[in-house]
């Protein structure tokens, strides 16, 4: 198997020299493929309030050529989605931005720009989230309501999330998911079994329920009852939807834009409150590292199974045993592309549920600095031969600039 591991330029100003050329900034050759010519999907990890970081990169992917035809998401991943796919084009980004700003309008105090006391900060506009709830997504319940008889809903979760149902329905068009312009799919966990469930437009009727079985996260949120099963979020089993995507059979070449929240390199804590943040992002990003090597591997095994049968003899291609190896190779090529986000400040462990005005635009601003880097170095959009032998490509996306959210 040969997987193709790019990584951009880490000075985007150097000039190329006459003794060095710059193949990869050379003008699109003709083989290249059109990006209407492959199927764009986007991938959203859970994430909490770290979201708004993929909120940006969408803001830039929905003024280029890479738009997504498919967006599949978990937990705050799948509110994205919901917000993207439930709007038509000229409505999506202002309805991502809605959204962002209520739930960001609990803290409104601009940061302080020192970072000692940035992280005090950060801090306190957490603990604002953790006792006075998230305007239009989650309110505490009162103290009466966990005297509620065991299997209510107010005696599984911390928070009531009837504002983030209220939200939805206002800001998505259950209607216009349903007639499929955009393919939506969304991660939750059956609680009963312990099995990754996932709901698709193209399957299901998706509605506000959904979304919310998507993220409801214990202990902070009750499991979403849907036709009488319960569900929990989906980042319990698996934080990114990457794995239903790729065991999809696709009848044309494929580009996935896996953007997480989590990132699974960091440095070594000096504290308890590092410790935490770490254990934090190698908990929820580990899974999701495995889970694309293990399935690039696959996809690399399934291009290796169609290149065998087509150097097979005409006789021997209808022999039982090949057809049935048949049904499982692919020629299709995949490209997934892993953008991190990486914040400028030092995260904290309650980063996920910390809602502050100042916090949640940072991190619009970086997810669309980071794209953006992306699309001005474009590697990744360039083929090769070398590329199509191997089935999968993927590549790791980092922006060098370690100040762009302040920008």
């Amino acid at each position: 198997m040969a997987v193709k591991r790019t990584h951009p330029h880490t000075n985007p100003q150097a000039k190329p020299s006459a003794k060095a050329p710059q193949p990869h900034r050379r003008p699109p050759p003709p083989e290249r493929k059109a990006a209407q010519q492959r199927s764009i999907v986007l991938v959203l990890q859970g994430g909490g309030a770290l979201g708004a970081y993929q909120a940006g990169v969408y803001e830039v992917l929905a003024s280029s050529d890479y738009t997504p035809d498919w967006i599949a998401g978990v937990s705050i991943g799948a509110i994205n989605a919901a917000l993207i796919a439930g709007n038509p084009p000229a409505r999506r980004v202002q309805h991502l931005r809605e959204f962002w700003h209520r739930v960001s309008c609990g803290v409104l105090l601009p940061a302080p720009p020192l970072l000692p006391w940035r992280t005090g900060f950060n801090w306190f506009s957490s603990q604002v989230s953790t006792f006075q709830g998230v305007h239009g997504f989650y309110q505490p319940r009162m103290p009466w309501d966990f005297m509620a008889p065991p299997g209510k809903s107010s005696a599984l979760g911390m928070y009531d999330t009837t504002p983030l149902r209220n939200t939805l329905l206002e800001l998505v068009d259950f209607d216009l998911i349903n007639r499929q312009p955009l393919r939506l799919s969304v991660g939750a966990v059956d609680v009963r079994t312990g099995n990754s469930v996932y709901f698709d437009n193209t399957t299901h009727t998706i509605g506000p329920e959904h979304i919310m079985a998507s993220g409801a996260l214990p202990p902070a949120f009750a499991p979403v009852e849907i036709d009488g099963a319960a569900y929990w979020d989906g980042g319990i089993v698996s934080n990114t939807p990457l794995h239903y995507v790729l065991d999809h059979r696709q009848d044309k070449d494929r580009m996935v834009l896996q953007v997480d929240l989590f990132s699974a390199r960091g440095d070594m804590p000096t504290d308890l409150l590092g410790a935490m943040a770490r254990h934090k992002n190698i908990m929820y990003s580990s899974r999701t590292r495995y889970g694309s090597s293990m399935l690039t591997q696959l996809q690399s095994l399934k291009h290796s199974i169609d290149n065998l049968v087509k150097h097979l003899p005409p006789e021997m291609r209808d022999h039982p045993a090949v057809l049935e190896l048949m049904l499982h190779g692919s020629p299709r090529q995949i490209d997934l592309i892993q953008l991190v986000y990486r914040p400028a400040v030092r995260a904290l462990p309650s980063a996920d549920y910390e809602f502050s005005r100042a916090s949640v635009m940072e991190r619009w601003r970086a997810g669309a600095a980071d794209i953006q880097f992306c699309i001005d170095n474009p590697e990744w959009l360039y083929k090769t031969p070398s590329d199509a032998e191997a089935g999968v490509n993927v590549y790791d996306l980092r922006n060098p600039d370690p100040t762009r959210q302040h920008r």
